[in-house]
C-alpha cells in the first residue's frame, strides 16, 4: 500500500502509478513566504498603499500569510481579499467547476497596488482571468503578481513579480500544492506522470 509521505512515496512507487517527489517542506514555505513579504515592502517602499487579494483556493491562505508577514515587519494591517475567477476564464464553457466561494475585495482597490497571490503559474490563463475579474471592481494602480510555485509553460505572456520556487516541468507532470488551511498540511509535490 503506498504511503502518504512524499518522500517515501517516490521510492515506493509502481510501475503504473505516478511518483511524487517533494519540492517544499513546510519550512521551505514559511522560508519562502518571509522572503517574498521582504520583496514586496522593499519594491513598493513600504505597504501602505498595498492590497493583496488571494486567488481561490489555495491563493487566499497564502494571501493571509503574507498579511500577517507584512504586519509584522511594517507594523500595519494589510487589506486582503478574496477572487474568484472561475465565471471569467475562457475556458469556462469546457469546464464543469462552478465558484469556489464568493468574491471579497478590500476597499479602496481603486489607485492601489495590489498584489494578486496564486499558487501555480502554468500558462497564465487563470492570472488572465483574475486580472479581468480584478478590474471589473475599479482600476489599481499596478496590479503585481506572486506565485508560490512557477512552472514554466506559459500560453500568455504573463510574469510573477514575486516567485517562492521556480520548478521546471513537463507538461505531463503536476505540481500539487497543499495547505494547512485547505488540505491539513503544508507541502509542494511533483507528480509525474504514469509510464
Amino acid at each position: 500500500m503506498p504511503s502518504d509521505d512524499p518522500v517515501s512515496a517516490h521510492s515506493s512507487a509502481s510501475a503504473g502509478s505516478p511518483e511524487r517527489h517533494l519540492l517544499m517542506g513546510p519550512d521551505d514555505l514559511r522560508r519562502a513566504l518571509t522572503r517574498m513579504a521582504h520583496e514586496i515592502v522593499e519594491r513598493n517602499a513600504g505597504v501602505d498603499q498595498v492590497a493583496l487579494v488571494g486567488i481561490r483556493t489555495r491563493g487566499v491562505p497564502l494571501a493571509r500569510r503574507l498579511a500577517e508577514q507584512l504586519s509584522q515587519l511594517e507594523g500595519a494591517e494589510l487589506a486582503v481579499g478574496e477572487l474568484d475567477v472561475t465565471l471569467y476564464r475562457d475556458d469556462f464553457a469546457g469546464r464543469v467547476k462552478l465558484p469556489g466561494g464568493p468574491t471579497a475585495l478590500p476597499d479602496g482597490v481603486q489607485g492601489r497596488t495590489v498584489v494578486l497571490v496564486d499558487d501555480v503559474l502554468y500558462t497564465g490563463r487563470t492570472i488572465r482571468a483574475a486580472m479581468d475579474a480584478l478590474i471589473d471592481f475599479g482600476r489599481p494602480r499596478a496590479i503585481q503578481l506572486l506565485v508560490l510555485v512557477d512552472r514554466g509553460h506559459r500560453e500568455l505572456p504573463i510574469r510573477a513579480d514575486y516567485v517562492g520556487k521556480n520548478v521546471p516541468t513537463a507538461r505531463a507532470e503536476t505540481v500539487e500544492v497543499r495547505l494547512v488551511e485547505v488540505d491539513g498540511r503544508d507541502e509542494v509535490l511533483l507528480r509525474k506522470a504514469a509510464s
